[in-house]
């Protein structure tokens, strides 16, 4: 068994991680769950559900672990992709364009 690196989705920093990604592995730095929707392959806003896994069973929070048999690590992070976005940041970045609720 060996260790890989892997790039948090979310913050953008490399973490050391195993040969399996387990429900309760996070990113060294800021600690989202590595496990999570938006740190797979397979997450895609365009699609139904956010996700390109036609099988995969719809998950509520994105940003959380969970059990979804079709996870896979995502390649790059934030920088290369583009793609995920924190709902944290996502309501700050809305605050900038409208101002506050």
């Amino acid at each position: 068994m060996g260790a890989s690196t892997f790039t948090c989705r979310t913050c953008g920093r490399k973490t050391q991680v195993g040969d399996i990604i387990g429900r309760r592995d996070t990113c060294d730095n800021c600690g989202a769950d590595l496990r999570a929707c938006v740190q797979c392959r397979h997450y895609d806003t365009s699609y139904a559900d956010d996700c390109r896994e036609h099988q995969a069973e719809p998950v509520p929070d994105k940003e959380k672990a969970n059990f979804c048999d079709f996870y896979q690590p995502a390649q790059g992070g934030v920088k290369e992709t583009g793609q995920a976005m924190s709902k944290s940041k996502a309501e700050e970045e809305w605050e900038k364009l409208f101002g506050k609720k």
